[in-house]
């Protein structure tokens, strides 16, 4: 692994560890060392490089939100009636267990998210109760996802 400029550069040996991880996080160290030709020692040591480097950051357990009852997606642009109340804003949104992420962005809205909702009445309640109450938000546009057809890591 090479640091350039704020920039990361991983090497083959990087990548197979990393593809590795992806497919499960829990893939045993000497199964991963065994797949790349190196010692577990040497996938230990490179997994913390990649980790000070920031390529990596711990492992996570992903949720099925829909066996979970949450069955509807939506993304909600939200205008806000100025820019600077921005992280407040923010701060509260950050309240709504449904909001799942939050982006400040360029363009029409000032803050775009995508909220995971049971069903339409669960997220037309969000948005009037929760959302359209947050101080500063001047109004919202609403996009509800039909279907997920990407969801990927970043590919090297």
């Amino acid at each position: 692994m090479k640091i350039v400029k704020q920039s990361v550069t991983v090497d083959g040996i990087d990548k197979i560890i990393i593809k590795n991880l992806l497919q499960d996080a829990r893939t045993p160290i000497q199964v991963i060392a065994s797949v790349a030709g190196i010692s577990g020692a040497a996938v230990h040591q490179r997994l913390k490089k990649l980790e000070k480097a920031k390529v990596i950051s711990g492992s996570q357990i992903i949720l099925n939100p829909k066996i979970l009852g949450f069955k509807t997606v939506a993304f909600i642009g939200v205008y806000l009636d100025k820019a600077i109340r921005n992280p407040e804003a923010v701060k509260q949104l950050k309240n709504i267990p449904e909001v799942i992420e939050c982006h400040y962005t360029t363009g029409n809205w000032s803050i775009f998210a995508k909220l995971l909702c049971r069903d339409n009445e669960h997220l037309m309640e969000l948005l009037n109760k929760n959302i359209q109450s947050v101080e500063g938000v001047s109004r919202t546009e609403t996009f509800i996802s039909l279907e997920e057809q990407i969801n990927r890591q970043v590919s090297f």
